[in-house]
């Protein structure tokens, strides 16, 4: 059976991380936990029954956390966002096994009953990010607000993608950058309660990870399992919940392509 655990943040060097025959599954925080665990234990357990293999999920409630965790290698599999493709590849060779082929866009939202038609609007305004480098809803957006639109604006982090959408909802905030999917995925009150008013131009979408110490072989097997479950109209629909609408093979060169987007200078 799958175990679930979550990681404060007490992080083990990577000497001590060692092969247990179990796998690590980390996942980027765009959700609460409650819902994380939700959306990929069902993976999980169909990936266990295919492979054989035995998975342990382990949670991060921030961004940051999750980034750190990454970075000293303390996942075997991880579900990550674009742009920590390449962190995670440089300092560990992550390698990236599968991804959706739809691509995602960065969104700002605004109460929608707010005055705000437009980003000069939001000048000196506060502006909630799930967290300095989430690709689309922060890392890209704030790339555009400042460079494009030259936006002097007040940045608040508040963890997860949820939390910006609540933040705006709340008038707590005058805007919130998210991504296309996960606004797509809240409550339909929720939504109602929200205005887009920008959009980023597309970006690849997140992928799913392997650490190079897992053997070849049992990535090739985890790859096939991933591959072979979305094909079945029951995989197809705990993706969705991902969300992952057409699971395709990916590779690190992929992502390389982020590189000319020149978003170095924003990543904290």
């Amino acid at each position: 059976m799958i175990k679930c655990i979550l990681v404060l943040c007490v992080l083990l060097p990577n000497w001590v991380i060692a092969d247990t025959g179990v796998i690590t599954v980390g996942v980027v925080p765009q959700f609460e936990q409650r819902q994380m665990f939700k959306n990929w234990k069902p993976i999980l357990i169909e990936l266990e029954k295919s492979t054989g293999l035995k998975f342990e999920l382990i949670g991060s409630s921030k961004i940051p956390a999750f980034e750190k965790q990454f970075n000293q290698g303390a996942y075997d599999l991880a579900y990550m966002n674009p742009y920590h493709v390449l962190k995670a590849y440089e300092s560990q060779k992550y390698i990236p096994l599968v991804r959706d082929s739809r691509k995602l866009k960065g969104i700002l939202v605004v109460n929608s009953d707010s005055a705000i038609k437009s980003i000069k609007q939001l000048a000196n305004k506060t502006i909630a990010f799930p967290s300095p480098n989430a690709l689309g809803a922060s890392l890209l957006m704030r790339s555009i607000l400042v460079e494009k639109y030259g936006l002097i604006f007040k940045s608040r982090y508040v963890q997860t993608h949820n939390s910006v959408y609540l933040h705006v909802a709340k008038n707590i905030v005058d805007a919130g950058g998210g991504v296309d999917r996960t606004f797509s995925r809240q409550s339909t009150v929720l939504q109602n309660k929200l205005r887009i008013i920008f959009e980023t131009q597309e970006v690849i979408s997140h992928p799913i990870v392997i650490h190079p110490r897992v053997s070849k072989a049992k990535r090739q097997l985890i790859k096939k399992g991933l591959i072979e479950l979305f094909r079945k109209e029951k995989g197809k629909a705990l993706f969705k919940n991902v969300p992952i609408y057409n699971l395709i093979t990916t590779n690190i060169n992929d992502y390389k392509k982020l590189l000319k987007l020149n978003l170095e200078k924003y990543f904290e």
